[in-house]
């Protein structure tokens, strides 16, 4: 029987379990729901297709086509060489004005002076800028779910107590008409109680209404129900270092990364070009003309051979170039110091925030305690006709307030640290 009673202890202990959520377990469910999320796949499919057409300019260049055209002067025999053919019996038509041919042209790099592989440099780290500034827009899903999540926490601790509050008004009023049937309390006292009661009814029901609507954000956000379950609390530990490991400053490398590629691949056109072609077509005239002039017959055409090229423009634009790059990593670097800046002031404001918590909550549990004992007194004045119920009424709201904002400093220290930490990008700590 006792072997029972713990294996049923233990399956009610790991059905609650699983029935809490966690702050980092709708944080990931997020990230993975969020239709962003496709746009990972979507870049690695673009590189791979631009570094498909880079590998591609290696490839042969084949171009096939076909021509005829009419010239209105051809080279032809002077008149006296052939007028003496003539009379040696050779006709020398010479070339004719109408000309076709059916031919391919084929070429093919040896030598790009690196400009395909600076092109491959450029395909990659333009594809990790762009997958760096993609973890930014996701990073920002965290902060947007850690808010709903400590709302949800910040209205059922208001919840809470609000009914713990009701409860305590509900005994005085039982208290108090019991009192009024026998004649010892005024009727207004019980109505005045009565009243601060619904009031308080009335607030609670507004807010799980409020609770509700940030539970259906959650559960858009995550993708999945949480209805019935509770949110655990997370812990209120501080990040273990100082360090900024924010997705921005990976997006600041990454844009220097792709600014120095960029010159590497503008460096490339300063060198020469080297490859190998070739020509061939069927038609008339061929490349021997002479015996192009004796007939009009088509014949097959052959030329092949080495070709180095040099652009010698880009001389001129390069140093304009280098100087565009530099200017760019000076915008990126200060980009980068303003980002750390504006990081530091606002890491140092919240550890102010979470300083000034903590001193704030030394004197919460006192404070309960003092205005739990003057309502206490304020229940037996009222009780020997002392006090009327308004003066009650103000104790039990003094010790409600206490009590709440009791629960809200708490509340508000962790949601402080771990905007903290959503600042430096700090890791979760495990929640309790």
């Amino acid at each position: 029987m006792r072997n029972i009673f713990l294996i049923m202890l233990s399956l009610v202990w790991v059905l609650n379990l699983k029935a809490q959520v966690t702050i980092e377990e709708c944080v990931a469910k997020a990230k993975a729901n969020y239709p962003l999320i496709s746009k990972y796949g979507l870049l690695e499919a673009t590189r791979d297709i631009d570094l498909a057409e880079i590998n591609n300019s290696w490839l042969p260049r084949i171009g096939v086509y076909g021509q005829v055209t009419g010239q209105n002067v051809v080279p032809a025999f002077p008149k006296y060489l052939s007028d003496m053919l003539d009379q040696m019996g050779q006709n020398m038509k010479g070339l004719g004005k109408v000309q076709y041919k059916i031919g391919v042209d084929i070429s093919q790099n040896i030598w790009d002076g690196g400009t395909a592989k600076a092109r491959r440099e450029v395909a990659r780290t333009q594809e990790a800028v762009n997958k760096s500034a993609l973890d930014v827009e996701m990073y920002a899903v965290r902060q947007r779910v850690e808010s709903v999540f400590f709302a949800i926490l910040l209205t059922e601790e208001q919840i809470a107590q609000s009914e713990i509050t009701l409860n305590l008004l509900q005994k005085n009023l039982e208290q108090l008409q019991s009192k009024v049937r026998n004649g010892v309390a005024m009727q207004s006292d019980a109505d005045m109680v009565e009243a601060q009661a619904l009031t308080l009814k009335q607030s609670i029901a507004q807010a799980n209404s409020a609770a509700e609507g940030y539970r259906d954000v959650l559960e858009l956000f995550i993708g999945e129900s949480i209805k019935g379950k509770k949110l655990t609390r997370p812990s209120a530990e501080m990040p273990l270092s100082n360090e900024n490991n924010r997705p921005e400053l990976s997006l600041f490398e990454r844009r220097l990364q792709a600014n120095e590629t960029a010159q590497r691949l503008t460096d490339t056109s300063l060198m020469p070009k080297i490859g190998l072609f070739a020509q061939a077509y069927y038609g008339y005239p061929g490349f021997d003309y002479f015996k192009s002039m004796m007939n009009r017959n088509l014949s097959f055409n052959i030329l092949a051979g080495v070709k180095a090229s040099w652009n010698i423009d880009s001389f001129y634009s390069n140093k304009n170039n280098r100087r565009r790059t530099s200017t760019s990593a000076l915008e990126i670097n200060t980009d980068k110091e303003l980002f750390l800046f504006n990081n530091e002031i606002q890491s140092a404001s919240q550890k102010e925030a979470i300083q000034g918590l903590r001193e704030v909550m030394k004197d919460d549990a006192r404070i309960i305690e003092l205005r739990g004992n003057v309502r206490r007194a304020a229940e037996s004045q009222l009780a020997n006709g002392i006090i009327d119920a308004t003066a009650l009424l103000t104790k039990i709201s003094d010790e409600n307030i206490a009590q709440l904002n009791a629960r809200l400093h708490e509340i508000q220290l962790i949601k402080e640290i771990y905007n903290l930490k959503y600042t430096l990008n700090s890791s979760f700590a495990s929640a309790r």
